[in-house]
Protein backbone atom coordinates (compact mmCIF):
# COMPACT_ATOMS: atom_id res chain seq x y z
CA UNK A 1 0.00 0.00 0.00
CA UNK A 2 0.86 3.87 0.06
CA UNK A 3 0.85 6.93 2.31
CA UNK A 4 0.38 10.02 0.45
CA UNK A 5 1.00 13.07 2.54
CA UNK A 6 -0.06 16.54 1.63
CA UNK A 7 2.59 18.02 4.17
CA UNK A 8 4.60 21.09 5.13
CA UNK A 9 8.22 21.27 4.23
CA UNK A 10 10.28 23.60 6.36
CA UNK A 11 13.96 25.01 6.27
CA UNK A 12 14.48 24.80 10.09
CA UNK A 13 16.76 27.07 11.61
CA UNK A 14 17.10 25.66 15.08
CA UNK A 15 18.54 27.31 18.26
CA UNK A 16 19.60 25.87 21.37
CA UNK A 17 18.77 28.59 23.97
CA UNK A 18 19.65 28.84 28.16
CA UNK A 19 15.58 29.46 28.14
CA UNK A 20 12.76 29.62 26.10
CA UNK A 21 12.93 33.41 25.06
CA UNK A 22 10.73 35.55 27.37
CA UNK A 23 8.34 38.90 25.90
CA UNK A 24 11.00 42.09 25.26
CA UNK A 25 14.03 39.72 25.88
CA UNK A 26 16.98 39.16 23.58
CA UNK A 27 18.62 36.13 24.33
CA UNK A 28 21.89 34.38 23.13
CA UNK A 29 21.72 31.37 21.74
CA UNK A 30 24.79 28.35 22.74
CA UNK A 31 24.58 26.64 19.29
CA UNK A 32 22.88 26.93 15.86
CA UNK A 33 21.98 24.27 13.47
CA UNK A 34 19.82 24.21 9.87
CA UNK A 35 18.03 21.06 8.83
CA UNK A 36 14.90 19.71 6.73
CA UNK A 37 11.66 20.03 8.78
CA UNK A 38 7.79 20.84 8.73
CA UNK A 39 5.25 18.75 10.33
CA UNK A 40 4.52 17.51 7.17
CA UNK A 41 8.04 16.41 5.85
CA UNK A 42 8.98 15.14 9.20
CA UNK A 43 5.76 12.43 8.84
CA UNK A 44 6.83 11.60 5.46
CA UNK A 45 10.42 10.77 6.84
CA UNK A 46 9.47 8.85 9.84
CA UNK A 47 7.15 6.77 7.64
CA UNK A 48 9.31 5.85 5.01
CA UNK A 49 11.91 5.26 7.51
CA UNK A 50 9.32 2.76 9.27
CA UNK A 51 9.47 0.82 5.90
CA UNK A 52 6.45 2.52 3.99
CA UNK A 53 5.98 3.62 0.45
CA UNK A 54 5.64 7.63 0.91
CA UNK A 55 4.51 10.35 -1.50
CA UNK A 56 4.68 13.63 -0.47
CA UNK A 57 2.33 16.57 -2.20
CA UNK A 58 3.70 19.41 -1.34
CA UNK A 59 5.95 22.96 -2.85
CA UNK A 60 9.09 24.63 -2.30
CA UNK A 61 10.25 27.98 -3.65
CA UNK A 62 13.25 28.09 -6.08
CA UNK A 63 15.38 28.27 -3.09
CA UNK A 64 14.45 24.61 -2.10
CA UNK A 65 16.03 22.41 -4.63
CA UNK A 66 17.96 21.28 -1.38
CA UNK A 67 15.32 20.19 0.19
CA UNK A 68 13.90 17.71 -2.56
CA UNK A 69 17.17 16.14 -2.98
CA UNK A 70 17.18 15.52 0.97
CA UNK A 71 13.42 14.16 0.46
CA UNK A 72 14.27 11.88 -2.23
CA UNK A 73 17.68 10.61 -0.54
CA UNK A 74 15.08 9.04 2.32
CA UNK A 75 13.17 6.76 -0.16
CA UNK A 76 10.49 9.41 -0.68
CA UNK A 77 8.47 10.01 -4.13
CA UNK A 78 8.70 13.90 -4.96
CA UNK A 79 7.34 13.99 -8.43
CA UNK A 80 4.58 16.29 -6.50
CA UNK A 81 6.81 18.50 -5.03
CA UNK A 82 5.55 21.68 -6.62
CA UNK A 83 8.16 24.88 -6.86
CA UNK A 84 6.42 27.99 -6.65
CA UNK A 85 7.54 31.62 -6.80
CA UNK A 86 7.30 32.05 -3.33
CA UNK A 87 9.54 31.28 -0.59
CA UNK A 88 10.13 28.36 0.79
CA UNK A 89 8.44 27.53 4.38
CA UNK A 90 10.69 27.97 7.83
CA UNK A 91 10.47 27.53 10.99
CA UNK A 92 12.59 29.66 13.92
CA UNK A 93 12.82 26.79 16.57
CA UNK A 94 14.28 27.55 20.07
CA UNK A 95 15.18 24.53 22.22
CA UNK A 96 16.31 25.16 25.89
CA UNK A 97 18.39 22.70 28.56
CA UNK A 98 15.28 20.20 29.18
CA UNK A 99 14.08 19.38 25.44
CA UNK A 100 11.16 21.90 25.44
CA UNK A 101 10.87 24.36 22.04
CA UNK A 102 9.12 26.92 21.08
CA UNK A 103 8.54 27.25 17.14
CA UNK A 104 7.62 30.16 14.95
CA UNK A 105 6.76 29.18 11.35
CA UNK A 106 6.47 31.23 8.15
CA UNK A 107 4.74 29.27 5.82
CA UNK A 108 5.99 30.35 2.29
CA UNK A 109 5.16 27.75 -0.74
CA UNK A 110 3.78 25.65 1.83
CA UNK A 111 0.19 28.02 1.21
CA UNK A 112 0.53 27.82 -2.73
CA UNK A 113 -0.78 23.89 -3.39
CA UNK A 114 -2.57 23.62 -6.21
CA UNK A 115 -5.48 20.79 -7.03
CA UNK A 116 -4.60 19.76 -10.10
CA UNK A 117 -0.67 18.87 -8.01
CA UNK A 118 -2.99 17.13 -5.56
CA UNK A 119 -5.53 15.12 -8.38
CA UNK A 120 -2.84 14.05 -10.17
CA UNK A 121 -0.34 12.62 -7.42
CA UNK A 122 -3.54 10.70 -6.25
CA UNK A 123 -5.10 9.19 -9.41
CA UNK A 124 -3.56 5.72 -8.55
CA UNK A 125 -4.50 5.86 -4.72
CA UNK A 126 -6.24 2.19 -4.11
CA UNK A 127 -8.67 1.56 -1.23
CA UNK A 128 -6.73 1.06 1.93
CA UNK A 129 -4.16 3.86 1.06
CA UNK A 130 -3.54 5.97 3.59
CA UNK A 131 -3.39 9.99 3.50
CA UNK A 132 -1.80 12.17 6.07
CA UNK A 133 -3.10 15.39 6.64
CA UNK A 134 -1.44 18.48 9.59
CA UNK A 135 -2.92 22.10 9.00
CA UNK A 136 0.08 23.68 7.80
CA UNK A 137 -0.75 23.96 4.25
CA UNK A 138 -3.83 25.11 1.72
CA UNK A 139 -6.19 22.43 0.07
CA UNK A 140 -6.71 20.39 3.48
CA UNK A 141 -10.70 19.77 2.85
CA UNK A 142 -10.17 19.28 -0.64
CA UNK A 143 -7.07 16.56 -0.26
CA UNK A 144 -10.02 14.82 2.41
CA UNK A 145 -12.61 14.48 -0.38
CA UNK A 146 -10.70 13.35 -3.13
CA UNK A 147 -9.45 10.96 -0.66
CA UNK A 148 -12.45 9.72 0.76
CA UNK A 149 -14.27 9.42 -2.98
CA UNK A 150 -11.34 6.91 -3.81
CA UNK A 151 -11.66 4.68 -0.38
CA UNK A 152 -8.41 5.76 0.92
CA UNK A 153 -7.80 6.17 4.91
CA UNK A 154 -7.64 9.40 6.51
CA UNK A 155 -5.63 10.50 9.65
CA UNK A 156 -5.36 14.04 10.68
CA UNK A 157 -2.73 15.40 12.72
CA UNK A 158 -4.67 18.64 14.92
CA UNK A 159 -1.50 21.06 14.75
CA UNK A 160 -0.84 23.35 14.86
CA UNK A 161 -4.33 23.68 16.31
CA UNK A 162 -7.45 25.58 15.19
CA UNK A 163 -10.72 24.61 15.59
CA UNK A 164 -12.18 26.11 12.26
CA UNK A 165 -9.64 23.88 10.59
CA UNK A 166 -10.74 20.81 12.49
CA UNK A 167 -14.61 20.78 11.70
CA UNK A 168 -13.90 21.76 7.91
CA UNK A 169 -11.73 18.43 7.59
CA UNK A 170 -13.79 16.20 10.40
CA UNK A 171 -16.50 14.54 8.30
CA UNK A 172 -13.60 13.33 5.72
CA UNK A 173 -11.31 12.01 8.98
CA UNK A 174 -11.11 8.57 9.62
CA UNK A 175 -8.42 8.85 12.26
CA UNK A 176 -8.22 12.24 14.66
CA UNK A 177 -4.50 12.82 15.93
CA UNK A 178 -3.61 15.17 18.76
CA UNK A 179 -1.73 15.63 21.85
CA UNK A 180 -3.59 16.44 25.08
CA UNK A 181 -4.14 19.65 25.44
CA UNK A 182 -5.57 20.27 21.77
CA UNK A 183 -8.12 17.50 22.95
CA UNK A 184 -9.39 19.81 25.18
CA UNK A 185 -9.28 22.77 23.06
CA UNK A 186 -11.27 20.96 20.24
CA UNK A 187 -13.52 19.44 22.52
CA UNK A 188 -14.60 22.98 24.14
CA UNK A 189 -14.59 24.45 20.73
CA UNK A 190 -16.72 21.98 19.42
CA UNK A 191 -18.71 22.02 22.87
CA UNK A 192 -18.77 18.16 23.10
CA UNK A 193 -16.74 15.55 24.98
CA UNK A 194 -14.07 13.14 23.00
CA UNK A 195 -16.21 10.43 22.94
CA UNK A 196 -19.19 12.27 20.91
CA UNK A 197 -16.80 13.47 18.16
CA UNK A 198 -18.23 12.39 14.71
CA UNK A 199 -15.21 10.52 14.16
CA UNK A 200 -14.47 6.83 13.71
CA UNK A 201 -11.12 6.57 15.44
CA UNK A 202 -9.70 8.71 17.79
CA UNK A 203 -5.76 9.14 19.35
CA UNK A 204 -4.75 11.35 22.21
CA UNK A 205 -1.09 11.36 23.04
CA UNK A 206 0.10 12.34 26.42
CA UNK A 207 3.60 12.39 26.18
CA UNK A 208 4.70 11.01 29.26
CA UNK A 209 1.64 8.85 29.84
CA UNK A 210 1.44 7.22 26.53
CA UNK A 211 -1.45 7.63 24.42
CA UNK A 212 -4.93 6.65 24.35
CA UNK A 213 -6.99 5.18 20.90
CA UNK A 214 -10.59 5.30 20.98
CA UNK A 215 -13.60 4.67 18.77
CA UNK A 216 -16.57 6.99 19.39
CA UNK A 217 -19.17 5.27 17.71
CA UNK A 218 -18.59 1.51 19.66
CA UNK A 219 -16.96 3.11 22.70
CA UNK A 220 -14.14 0.51 22.08
CA UNK A 221 -10.48 1.66 23.64
CA UNK A 222 -6.81 0.81 24.09
CA UNK A 223 -3.83 1.85 25.31
CA UNK A 224 -0.02 2.39 24.90
CA UNK A 225 2.40 3.55 27.45
CA UNK A 226 5.26 6.04 26.98
CA UNK A 227 9.11 4.66 26.95
CA UNK A 228 11.11 6.44 30.03
CA UNK A 229 14.20 8.07 27.98
CA UNK A 230 16.23 11.33 28.88
CA UNK A 231 14.97 13.95 26.26
CA UNK A 232 17.10 17.02 24.58
CA UNK A 233 14.55 18.00 22.45
CA UNK A 234 10.98 17.33 22.11
CA UNK A 235 10.70 18.83 18.48
CA UNK A 236 9.19 16.37 16.17
CA UNK A 237 8.19 13.71 18.43
CA UNK A 238 4.57 14.14 17.41
CA UNK A 239 5.58 14.06 13.89
CA UNK A 240 7.52 11.06 14.57
CA UNK A 241 4.68 9.35 16.65
CA UNK A 242 2.42 9.98 13.41
CA UNK A 243 4.57 8.65 11.04
CA UNK A 244 5.56 5.66 12.56
CA UNK A 245 1.59 4.99 13.82
CA UNK A 246 0.70 5.35 10.01
CA UNK A 247 3.19 3.10 8.76
CA UNK A 248 2.08 0.72 11.20
CA UNK A 249 -1.54 0.81 9.94
CA UNK A 250 -0.31 0.52 6.39
CA UNK A 251 1.60 -2.40 7.48
CA UNK A 252 -1.53 -4.48 8.60
CA UNK A 253 -0.67 -4.03 12.70
CA UNK A 254 -3.26 -2.98 15.00
CA UNK A 255 -3.82 0.38 16.36
CA UNK A 256 -2.29 -0.82 19.99
CA UNK A 257 0.73 -1.99 17.85
CA UNK A 258 1.11 0.94 15.97
CA UNK A 259 0.98 3.37 19.24
CA UNK A 260 3.64 1.10 20.52
CA UNK A 261 5.76 1.59 17.36
CA UNK A 262 4.82 4.97 17.49
CA UNK A 263 5.61 5.52 20.36
CA UNK A 264 9.15 3.86 20.64
CA UNK A 265 10.76 5.79 17.41
CA UNK A 266 9.06 9.07 19.76
CA UNK A 267 11.47 8.20 22.66
CA UNK A 268 13.86 7.60 20.40
CA UNK A 269 13.90 10.93 18.50
CA UNK A 270 13.87 13.32 21.75
CA UNK A 271 16.94 11.83 23.22
CA UNK A 272 18.84 13.04 19.37
CA UNK A 273 18.91 17.44 18.81
CA UNK A 274 16.99 18.22 15.45
CA UNK A 275 13.92 17.37 12.85
CA UNK A 276 13.76 15.25 9.60
CA UNK A 277 17.59 13.96 10.15
CA UNK A 278 16.90 12.96 13.99
CA UNK A 279 14.43 10.88 13.01
CA UNK A 280 15.05 7.30 13.75
CA UNK A 281 15.20 4.51 11.49
CA UNK A 282 12.85 1.20 11.47
CA UNK A 283 16.05 -1.13 12.79
CA UNK A 284 16.61 1.53 15.48
CA UNK A 285 12.91 1.07 16.14
CA UNK A 286 13.05 -2.67 16.18
CA UNK A 287 16.21 -2.94 18.26
CA UNK A 288 14.72 -0.16 21.06
CA UNK A 289 11.64 -2.23 21.32
CA UNK A 290 13.46 -5.87 22.24
CA UNK A 291 15.54 -3.68 24.68
CA UNK A 292 12.34 -2.16 26.18
CA UNK A 293 9.97 -4.78 26.11
CA UNK A 294 6.71 -3.66 27.52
Amino acid sequence: MTIYNLGSINADHIYNVPHLPRPGETLAANSFVTGLGGKGINQSVAAASAGSKVVHIGAVGVDGAWAIDQIAGYGIDTQYINTVDTATGHAIVNVDPDGENAIVIFSGANNCQHIDQLTNAMRDAVVGDILLLQNETTLQVQAAKTARARGMKVIYSAAPFCVKAVRSVLEDTTLLLMNKVESEQLCAGLETELGDLPVPEVIVTKGSDGADWLNPVTGEAAHAVSFPVTAVDTTAAGDTFAGYLAAGLDQGLSVEDAMILGSAAAAIKVTRKGTAAAIPTRAEVDVFLKQNRI
